[in-house]
């Protein structure tokens, strides 16, 4: 027979989480699902790094100084330490309203605007909000059903609301938010200054190269034929730092006037606080300094959305084995022998809650000879009284 057994089976939060995000690690790594150009940039920083280590820097340890090496090394690894950190962690997604929350927030709404006449346009689900004496508006997400926080915003590629939304960047394969925003930065910062220190050192290894055999006698240098494997590793090098310098060092600055102001990338693509209105920026201190802390030194805000938080579903399974018979159904102690043991009974018959008997077993009882029911229901009647 078969006996159905209800188990409950653990099931997370990451698992049925809304969003276009990919999880790893049981829930503790959030990701885009767009990551190819992050692969790209770890194939890029490790492979100029390696190039750099298996080559220049012997040469240089030996020529000038072994701190050259590990400072690169000390770079590399706060850089690689950064990126992961960036992108492997939750930039401050804001969760969806529940259906619920939901049907009230349109039914306020629809209280507060009252009926729109047909083939007019509603008005815009705003509500204001003020902040160091100014106002700002709070906008309506429809696909997450919330009034947005001052300073979010919903990523079309994600599609979550992130608080205090930057960007979304295909580099890191991530959002810039709230919570990765200085990890971001620092990010950057550090492979500016990684970039700038094996673009020199490169230029260093050329020039102390040529001084001894000359230029062109360096270019032609061994292993290799001409090109020469190591003047083509080089060159390789150089390029991808020349042109990895006008990018990042780039970027670097402008975030730094970024930071400087208190200020996001969306907030100044759309001209929030620099527009024709001249409204000023409300999150600003007014000094460099106290903006610069606030966003690179206050207190990192934690995840709301319990990633590993436990779901419990109720997963029903059959199991074979046989059903244990109660008191009513056994066979009578007379038609066994002393020696017998009972045939049907499972060795997990204990551990079965509920009765199971089929509905074949009835006739079986029914049979039974006619002084034996009488018997037990005597037994059964005394055992009430």
């Amino acid at each position: 027979m078969s006996v159905m057994v209800a188990r409950k089976k653990v099931v997370r939060k990451w698992e049925k989480l809304p969003g276009r995000n990919t999880f790893c690690c049981d829930g503790r790594i959030m990701m885009a699902r767009q990551k190819g150009i992050f692969y790209l940039t770890l194939f890029l920083i490790l492979g100029t790094c390696a190039l750099f280590f298996a080559f220049e820097c012997r040469y240089l340890a030996v020529q000038l100084s072994p701190a050259i090496p590990v400072f690169a090394a000390v770079l590399f690894l706060f850089a690689m330490a950064t990126l992961l950190r960036t992108s492997f962690s939750d930039p401050g997604v804001i969760p969806r309203a529940l259906p619920d929350e939901a049907a009230f927030i349109e039914m306020e709404i629809e209280a507060t605007n009252g009926t729109v006449p047909q083939g007019q346009r509603p008005p815009p689900r705003i509500k204001n909000f003020q902040i160091n004496n100014q106002i700002v508006k709070l906008k309506y997400c429809y696909t997450c059903k919330i009034f947005r926080p001052p300073r979010a915003s919903h990523c079309s590629i994600c599609d979550n609301c992130v608080e205090r939304f930057d960007h979304h960047c295909p580099w890191v394969g991530n959002c810039v938010g709230k919570r990765n925003y200085r990890y971001f930065y620092l990010f950057i910062l550090s492979l500016s200054l990684l970039t700038i220190y094996i673009f020199t050192f490169n230029i260093v290894y050329v020039a102390l190269k040529s001084l001894k055999i000359g230029f062109l006698n360096t270019l032609k240098e061994t292993p290799g034929t001409y090109p020469s494997s190591l003047t083509f590793l080089t060159v390789l090098e150089v390029l991808i730092c020349f042109f990895t310098l006008w990018s990042v060092v780039g970027l670097t600055g402008f975030h730094t006037f970024l930071v400087a102001l208190n200020q996001t990338t969306n907030e100044d693509i759309k001209g929030s606080w620099t527009g024709k209105n001249r409204v000023q920026n409300p999150y600003s201190h007014g000094n460099i300094v106290k903006n610069c802390c606030e966003v690179l030194c206050g207190p990192l805000p934690p995840s709301v959305l319990d990633r590993r938080g436990i779901l419990q579903q109720e997963d029903s399974t059959a199991q074979e084995g046989s059903c244990p018979r109660g008191p009513s159904a056994q066979e009578p102690p007379a038609a066994q022998g002393p020696g017998q043991a009972q045939e049907g009974h499972s060795v997990l018959s204990s551990q079965v809650p509920a009765p199971c008997a089929s509905d074949a077993e009835v006739p079986r009882e029914k049979q039974q000879t006619p002084g034996e029911l009488p018997a037990a229901s005597a037994d059964a009647g005394r055992a009430e009284h």
